[in-house]
This record gives structure tokens, sequence and C-alpha cells, in this order.
């Protein structure tokens, strides 16, 4: 028996949606705009990690994920616990769509304004003491608003208090697996011990978008009007219509941040900086490594479920060979010029010998190059091969001794 190993280099043409995809045409990365100047209170940019090289950014913390693939495509001390600011609210929002999806709340449920929540400073909804909100109009507040006091309000409503309500984001943080996260309140509101990574906030975005997309879509809305005042979504490329969520933070500790996420052609990315120095330098940043991350990668079908990825000789079987597949499909993000890097490798013993059931491991694909991810995935039998009976498994020994096939 014989160990086979099939080494393909250059363009890869494992499925039929692999051999379909086109590379793209892309300009250098990390140019400048033309005419742009610099911010004199504007952070110095600095290289971050990704798998086509360094990639200077001004954020001191980021991170860029695929979400389809969970891929990370850019990381700047993305485990690193910092001041999450106002982007605190994403968990607080994940807390109260896990209310309403259990029927806990309802949107048209109206929850009390005490005085601490209208005494609540920073950002605003504008919320009145003494009066009832409905629970629709607090998210719209808290997310396109960023209100502070909406926040209060909610937590108050649900959990009694911010504290108890605190209890109830660091129980789900531990949940998801944000291991770099500590909530002390609802808002973001500066305090020593409050801190989040980036890759934590990106985790959660994807979260929020995956569990409640029907709860998702206030982070798109450019607007909203309460208690007669009238306010802008924070987030600067919800306003340019780049992105459709998710939200955006500042304090002097932390400097300025903000969480995106936005999609093209069926492909979802999330963005997460921090650190930034001015409010200029968040919006052109974030543009820019939005652009970045779609101009240099694509998801790319290796193959699917039912592909077959080889035929392997079979000995002493009722049929001469049994095709290996995948059993699922194989899905990555890869740089755009990813077909003249890949190095693919396809491994099995042959021939196999009868009988074979389907579903059996008879092999293994990995990938790996430049730039590439590196996967493995188990090759299974495709088919159930039946062993020859005592007249056929002679002929074919005999049959071997005199062709030597």
């Amino acid at each position: 028996m014989l160990n086979r190993r099939i080494l393909l280099t250059g363009l890869v043409a494992l499925a039929p949606a692999a051999r379909a995809a086109q590379s793209a045409k892309k300009p250098p990365a990390g140019l400048v705009k033309p005419g742009a100047t610099p911010d004199e209170t504007a952070t110095p940019s600095t290289p971050a990690n990704t798998p086509v090289g360094p990639l200077d950014t001004a954020a001191r913390y980021a991170i860029i994920t695929d979400y389809n693939t969970g891929a990370t495509l850019l990381d700047k001390d993305a485990d690193a616990p910092q001041p999450p600011s106002s982007m605190t609210k994403l968990m607080t929002a994940y807390i109260v769509y896990g209310m309403l999806k259990s029927g806990r709340l309802k949107l048209t449920q109206e929850l009390p304004v005490s005085e601490r929540a209208w005494r609540m400073g920073g950002s605003k909804m504008f919320v009145q003491v003494g009066t009832q909100v409905a629970v629709e109009d607090l998210i719209r507040g808290m997310i396109v608003q960023s209100g502070n006091d909406a926040c209060i309000v909610l937590a108050e409503g649900i959990a009694g208090s911010e504290d108890q309500f605190v209890e109830l984001m660091n129980a789900k943080a531990r949940e998801l697996g944000m291991t770099h996260t500590l909530f002390r309140n609802t808002t973001g509101w500066p305090d020593p011990q409050h801190r989040m990574s980036v890759r934590d906030i990106a985790t959660l975005a994807r979260r929020i978008i995956q569990d409640f997309p029907e709860y998702y879509k206030y982070d798109s809305e450019k607007s909203f009007k309460y208690n007669n005042i009238d306010q802008g979504n924070r987030n600067p490329l919800v306003q340019k219509g780049l992105a459709d969520g998710l939200k955006t933070g500042h304090t002097d500790d932390g400097g300025y941040g903000l969480v995106a996420s936005a999609m093209r052609a069926g492909r979802r990315v999330i963005l997460v900086i921090n650190g930034l120095g001015t409010m200029k330098q968040r919006s052109e940043e974030s543009e820019r490594l939005l652009e970045w991350a779609f101009r240099e990668f694509e998801d790319v079908t290796l193959f699917t479920a039912g592909d077959v990825v080889e035929q392997v000789p079979v000995w002493l079987g009722t049929e001469h060979a049994v095709p290996l597949i995948g059993g699922r499909d194989l899905s990555a993000t890869m740089p755009r010029n990813w077909r003249a890097k890949a190095r693919v490798l396809i491994e099995y013993d042959s021939p196999i010998i009868a009988p074979v059931v389907r579903g059996t491991t008879l092999g293994r694909l990995t990938v790996s190059g430049d730039g590439v991810p590196d996967m493995m995935i188990p090759l299974l039998a495709g088919a159930d091969v039946q062993r020859l009976g005592l007249p056929g498994r002679a002929m074919a020994v005999l049959s071997h001794f005199i062709t030597g096939g």
C-alpha cells in the first residue's frame, strides 16, 4: 500500500466555485487620500498585523474580522483590555434583545424614568423624570443617540438597578467567550476597572447580528427624534451609507473608537478600532480600513460537501475506485491573489482495501501558503464499496499477477 501525496500549487482548482472566482484588480494598500492634511492632534500611524503583511493604522487597538468565516484580517493589540466608552452599550443592547426574544419584554412596554436616569450625564436621549418611555424608543435612544439616560432606564426597568443589570452583562460576556472584558456600568462611563478588548467587541457585534437580526435594524437608522429633539447617528460610516451598524464611543482616557459592520456582495466584515486622537481621524481611518478589507480579501468556497476531490483506487472491491469528498463546505477568507500563493496537499493511502463504508475517513486535505490561512479537513469515502466474493477476488488477484495492474 502506498501513501499518495498530491501537491497542488498556483491556480488551485478544487471545485466549481473556486474555479469560477476571479481575482480583482486593486490599488496598493494603505495609500493616503490625495490632498489629505495631517491633524496636529491625531495619533501617529503604527503597523498592525495582517495576513498580507504589516499595515499602518492610527488606531491604538484594532481588529477586522470576516463575519462568514470568522477569519481575522487585521490585528493590532486586539486582546488588550482598554476603555470601550459607549461601545459598552452593545452589551446593554444584547441583554435587552435577549429579553425581547424570550418574551420577557415587549417593544411597546413602557418603563419608568427615575431621577438617577434623568440626571445621568454625557450623551443623552433627554428622557423626563417621572414619565414612562416605550422600550423601542429607549433602544433607539441608546443605539442611535447613544443616550446614557436610556441605558439607565432599561437597566432599572429590567433588573431593578444598574448594578444588577451589570451582573447580567458580565455573565453574558463569560458565556460568549469574551475573556478580556469586565463591565462596571451599562453606558461606558469612565471607570478604571471597566474594560473590553477590541476582539471582544467584535465578538459581541457578530453575535448581535447573528442572534438578533430582527433588532439589528436599529443600528442602521441615521437619526431619531425624541422629546422634540432630533439627533443623528454618531457613526460616520452609517451616515455615509458605508455600514449598517454598530456604535461609536469616546472618553478622554480611551480616545475615539468605533465598531462597524458592512455587507457587500454577500460578504460581511466587522471592524473595531479604538484609541484614536480625534473624531475626524476616527471617521477617516474607519473608512480606509473598511475599504481595505473589502478590497484585499475575498470569501472563497474551495469545495462544497458533495464535491469529489479525488478518486481513490479500491483493491478487491465491486467498484474500481471510491470518490473522496470533504463531507462539508470548505470556505475561507483569502487574499485576492491567493491562487498564486496557495499550497494544497491531498494525502491518502492507495489502494484502499474493500469493503469501504461511506463516511469513513480515508485521507486529508491541507491548505497553506503566504497570507493563506492554514486549514485541514478530513477526506471521506463518498460511497459504499462492497468486497468482491471469493471468485471475484481470485480473478482480481490472478489478473494482478498476470498484468501487473
